[in-house]
């Protein structure tokens, strides 16, 4: 699979919003009919990273990539749900499971996967396999989907600062890893660049290897209320589904969220989507359909795809006009600036 550039990706991002309130609505066992009009012998399977599907963020990015190659291209498709604190073996099993079962493609969604994919992947070279946001090398039969986040994230850091009214913003992640490092890093980058004398708050909800940070909305909420009373009036998460209870958070104190992954102002609830700003997005909706594409075509590559601002793989989202046309201009000039090479963002803390 070749790195789409950004016309693609724009393009195929455009057909996945347009199938968002389809795949939604989709069968509770989230497996496709393979009812396309160019129906497909390939069998695809994903499996989903803690929270699994309903996070309205990452999991659900993947998905909504994989139902619209269901309906697309006419692929045979199953997801499959992690279980709460499962133990590493049973990611194992679940990749195991899929590839003895005959699957083509079994693409696992997110990092905590890394070892039970280069645990399964040589045992069946015959299968094509992907891992979303980690990086493997020297097996012929992975591919590594990963993002420059902390790109997106220094443009969601710059819209908070140049929005906040009190100089006082904040982040919360999820699990306190190198991947939400990257988050945290260009988050804090892009406020300091609009405002190097900006309060901002920092917290994770769990440490590894407890993972529960990502699938905790009580917690979520409750870190964002601690926040808030220390005068945070904007805040970001990279928390997966526990983010939905830090957007609940924002509805009943009126401050200001911004999302990740996915566009959290088109999944919000009415009574929520004036709190969303925007979101730093990367298209994880877009790779996995592009995946399963070259799948179709016998033309999966493995090695690592990297996608970024350039190319459209992570951007910020601007669905919320009426909240980000006042700074759209300047976050636009931000991202040409990186783009271009002027602005280095860390990816480290």
């Amino acid at each position: 699979m070749k790195r789409s550039n950004a016309a693609k990706f724009a393009a195929v991002a455009a057909a996945s919003m347009l199938a968002l309130t389809a795949c939604d609505n989709a069968a509770d066992d989230g497996s496709g009919d393979g009812s396309g009009d160019d129906a497909s012998e390939l069998q695809v399977g994903l499996a989903y990273d803690v929270g699994g599907r309903g996070d309205r963020s990452f999991n659900d990015s993947a998905y909504r990539g994989l139902e619209q190659a269901a309906e697309e291209l006419g692929v045979q498709t199953q997801d499959f749900e992690p279980a709460k604190d499962e133990a590493d073996s049973a990611k194992e099993e679940r990749l195991t499971t899929m590839a003895e079962e005959g699957y083509d493609l079994v693409i696992a969604v997110g990092f905590a996967y890394d070892g039970a994919i280069q645990s399964v992947a040589p045992e069946y070279p015959e299968v094509d396999f992907a891992i979303i946001d980690s990086e493997i090398e020297g097996i012929d039969n992975v591919t590594s989907l990963v993002f420059a986040e902390e790109q997106a994230s220094f443009l969601a850091g710059a819209a908070a600062a140049l929005t906040t009214e009190e100089d006082h913003v904040g982040f919360i992640g999820g699990v306190e890893t190198p991947l939400i490092h990257k988050f945290e890093a260009g988050f804090v980058a892009g406020a300091e660049h609009v405002n190097e004398d900006i309060n901002v708050e920092i917290d994770y909800l769990s440490q590894p290897p407890d993972m529960s940070g990502f699938n905790e909305p009580a917690r979520g909420s409750a870190v964002a209320q601690a926040q808030y009373d220390r005068g945070a009036d904007v805040i970001y998460h990279a928390a997966g589904a526990s983010g939905n209870g830090i957007l609940e958070s924002a509805v009943a104190n009126d401050f200001t969220f911004i999302g990740v992954d996915s566009d959290q102002y088109v999944n919000a609830e009415d009574d929520q989507k004036q709190h969303v700003l925007t979101s730093a997005i990367k298209q994880v909706d877009v790779s996995v359909f592009e995946l399963i594409s070259a799948a179709v075509e016998g033309d999966v590559e493995g090695g690592i795809q990297r996608f970024d601002l350039t190319d459209g793989g992570v951007d910020y989202t601007t669905s919320n006009e009426e909240a980000i046309e006042p700074i759209q201009e300047e976050l636009d000039a931000l991202k040409e600036q990186i783009v271009a090479g002027e602005i280095e963002v860390p990816t480290e803390p």
